[in-house]
Parts: C-alpha cells; structure tokens; sequence
C-alpha cells in the first residue's frame, strides 16, 4: 500500500530556509501541522524516524507543489492518502483532522487506525 504525505509548504532551498524561520519567528501561525508533528525547526522527530523506519507500507513524501506536478490534484494541506491498487487517491487524514492533532503519538495512532 502506497501511503502519500503532502506538506503543506512548497519545495526547494529559499522556500524550506522561509519554514524555518516561519517556525522560529511565528510558530502559532505557521501554516503545516504535519511538518510541527513529524518535524523540529531542523531535523525529523525520533519518534516519527523510528516510525517511518519501521513501516511495511510504502510512504511517500511530497510538498504541496510536488503533490500537484505528480498527480495532477490540489487538495487542502497538509493532507494523508492511500493510492488504491486503481491508482485512485483516497484522504485518510484532513486538513481538519491535522489541526486536531496535538503530537506524534496522535498521529500515528490515527494512520494506525486508518491502515488497518
């Protein structure tokens, strides 16, 4: 199963040196619960790493405008989906589900329940 992880930031060195310093400066307003979760101002949490690392299922990780080149689709970020074996896109975690979570913990759990 194909598990696909959409940030809501764009790519590149100038866009992720602005995330940092957005995170620094003005965290309560920084715009990608999924990077706060997975993610400090500069490395992956150790938690998501181990959990990432352990995973069976195929995770893959794009920015909002990588996501829209790939697949030709814009949804509302930062977003989770599963690639069917049709190629279909399924959400399994929302915009609104992320703005819910509160830690890593939270997260996995609900891919957890989710992937079952």
């Amino acid at each position: 199963m194909r598990i696909i992880f959409v940030y809501n930031a764009n790519s590149g060195l100038i866009n992720g040196a602005l995330d940092i310093a957005h995170k620094i400066l003005s965290p309560e307003t920084y715009p990608c619960n999924l990077c706060n979760i997975t993610h400090g101002v500069l490395r992956e949490r150790e938690k998501w790493k181990k959990f990432r690392e352990l995973s069976t299922d195929e995770l893959e990780f794009l920015h909002k405008d990588e996501f829209e080149k790939k697949y030709k689709e814009v949804k509302e970020y930062p977003t989770v989906l599963i690639r069917s074996k049709t190629n279909d896109l399924h959400e399994i975690i929302s915009k609104y589900d992320f703005n819910q979570l509160k830690n890593v913990e939270e997260l996995i759990k609900k891919l957890q329940e989710k992937i079952v």
